[in-house]
């Protein structure tokens, strides 16, 4: 965007508050206070309410939406969101906000030259179409208002035909299409909701409202991990303060005609898109892994316009919907180890978004290497984390790698000091560990298998100490799988908790051991995220590590063989 432009129109003034790094407002801010609870973030302990808050764009998590729209309601948010390049999560959030409870926040994308200059401001004032700050003022295009060509269908939905929450949901899906600069909408065939994470009690409200209003889906709709154990919340302890409300919003979902699947990880059950099919995911792994490993095409839908997606079947024709925008924009060269273990996959999916925050790249070097599924679910899942785009190639695996790259990418280097530096951000925690965390997004049966194998082989018949917790989330039809194998009941011998329904992101106490003072994962994405959401340290390993911790009780120290 070469010039600076009002993105959802309002009027605000306060102190600015100011990063160069992107944030996820899920897992990243705390809805009930503001505060900003990513510790990997520079702005971490900084209050957002009534301030002006200058970022490049989002990251992370499709959820912020949700986080936003609390913070609206609650009186907590932003004075106003400055952003320097496009950015959907935060402004959908921000569009649901005015058009179904009328609070307004105003959004501004500023040209980046501007953005540069009076990011260093003291305060901002958002009003008549200008940002006046003590550094002096930028003009303000007005909101774009592209004209959309909606066909007979699109319009008889948005008069009404369909009912009031149909209606509503095309007008969210409109505005969003507007404000991305799409021509025009565009069938998608199937939907995967992230909205049903008990993220606020924002999200419970939307929801229920919809429901309320006769809303139902159009196309077979997912839906993601939940966070409470949907038919064991009670008996394991959860406060019915949270376990109500996470349960009725589960609840509301499914009225809606969405089905219970309860998993981050829709990739792996028995309905899974085909290549170049247009689909409506939100979640971030799922996202990235369905355009990356797929080869599926989704935007990365915030929350609530994921629900307002399945409602129509309509998704705005931009983004990587559009084969010239899934061309990488950068070319990333990887000076990968020769031997690696499965935690590289992480940390060069982590690595990568950090290196490529707001474009898809391409990553070269590891075309000689053969990853497995879950090494690829594990890459992206890390690089969603780090990253706004939508997905990643990886040269001589992933099966749109081929693409021509744009004409003014760029060119950069991860070295080894740069997965080094990666690895000592996520194992700043103590090596005595009281928890293992799997699942994050949820296992699959083969790692269901293989946590089985080598527990098996390590215990060699010998129980395992019970001050170390070690607990796996899943789909329930993995968990149907791994019973009728007998690989559950492998993991139940060596004291292992499968659980359902619930993942690593949404899970709370007791489910998650009070007791536990730190936790070692194999998950890149759990340990960015794990330390804001659980309030301990986290730490990354393999899976041979996360054994070896449910043994002994001590995360490896140090760096693994093959990063040293």
């Amino acid at each position: 965007m070469l010039s600076s432009r009002t993105i959802v129109a309002g009027e605000a003034q306060g102190e600015v508050l100011a990063t160069t790094q992107a944030l996820s407002f899920w897992g990243g801010v705390d809805p009930a206070t503001g505060d900003i609870i990513d510790v990997h973030h520079p702005l971490c302990g900084c209050n957002l309410a009534g301030r002006v808050l200058f970022m490049p764009t989002s990251c992370g998590s499709c959820s912020g939406s949700g986080v936003i729209l609390d913070l609206v309601l609650s009186g907590r948010a932003p004075a106003a969101l400055v952003f320097r390049d496009s950015e959907d999560v935060l402004t959908l959030g921000v569009l649901i906000a005015r058009e179904m409870f009328g609070k307004h926040v105003p959004v501004v994308c500023l040209a980046p030259t501007a953005f540069d200059r009076l990011s260093h401001s003291r305060n901002a004032r958002i009003y008549g179409g200008v940002l006046s700050t003590d550094l002096g003022d930028e003009l303000l295009l007005p909101p774009t208002t592209n004209e959309l060509d909606l066909d007979k269908d699109d319009a008889a939905i948005l008069a009404g035909r369909d009912g009031i929450a149909a209606a509503q949901a095309m007008k969210i899906v409109v505005a969003m299409a507007i404000q991305q600069g799409a021509k025009e909408l565009l069938n998608i065939s199937r939907a995967h909701i992230d909205g049903c994470i008990y993220a606020s009690p924002a999200n419970l409200t939307f929801a229920e409202r919809m429901a309320e209003m006769g809303a139902r889906v159009r196309v077979p709709t997912t839906m993601n991990a939940i966070s409470v154990d949907m038919a064991n919340w009670r008996r394991q302890g959860t406060p019915s303060s949270f376990g109500e409300p996470a349960a009725r919003l589960a609840q509301a979902y499914v009225k809606m005609g969405c089905l219970p699947s309860y998993t981050c990880s829709p990739y792996l059950l028995s309905t899974v898109p085909t290549f170049g099919e247009n689909v409506a995911w939100a979640e971030s792994n799922a996202v990235v892994f369905a355009n990356t490993v797929i080869g599926a095409r989704t935007a990365k839908h915030p929350d609530f316009l994921d629900l307002c997606i399945a409602i129509t079947g309509r998704a705005p024709a931009a983004g990587v919907y559009l084969e010239e925008n899934r061309r990488p924009q950068r070319i990333i060269d990887v000076a990968a180890p020769t031997v690696v273990d499965d935690a590289f996959w992480p940390l060069i999916g982590y690595t990568a978004g950090k290196f490529s925050p707001d474009r898809i790249p391409l990553l070269r070097g590891l075309e000689d290497m053969k990853p497995t599924r879950d090494d690829l679910k594990a890459m992206c899942a890390a690089f969603g984390t780090t990253s706004g785009a939508a997905m990643l190639h990886v040269e001589g695996i992933t099966p749109e790698a081929s693409l021509t790259p744009k004409a003014d990418a760029d060119k950069v280097t991860i070295g080894r000091h740069d997965l080094v530096g990666a690895w000592l951000e996520l194992n700043s925690g103590p090596e005595d560990v009281q928890l293992v965390a799997i699942g994050s997004p949820h296992a699959s049966a083969d790692e269901c298998a293989e946590l089985a194998r080598a527990l098996s082989a390590a215990l060699k018949g010998r129980r395992r100490p019970s001050d170390v917790a070690v607990i796996v989330t899943a789909g329930q039809e993995t968990i149907d799988e791994i019973r009728l194998n007998g690989i559950l009941g492998c993991l139940s011998d060596a004291g292992v908790q499968v659980l359902p329904d619930i993942c690593w992101c949404s899970i709370s106490e007791p489910v998650f051991p009070p007791a536990t003072r730190a936790v070692l994962t194999n998950s890149g994405k759990y340990a960015h995220y794990g330390p804001g959401l659980c309030n301990r340290p986290v730490r990354l390993g393999s899976l041979k590590d996360c054994v070896e911790a449910a043994i002994t009780g001590r995360a490896s120290p140090g760096l693994p063989d093959w990063l040293a």
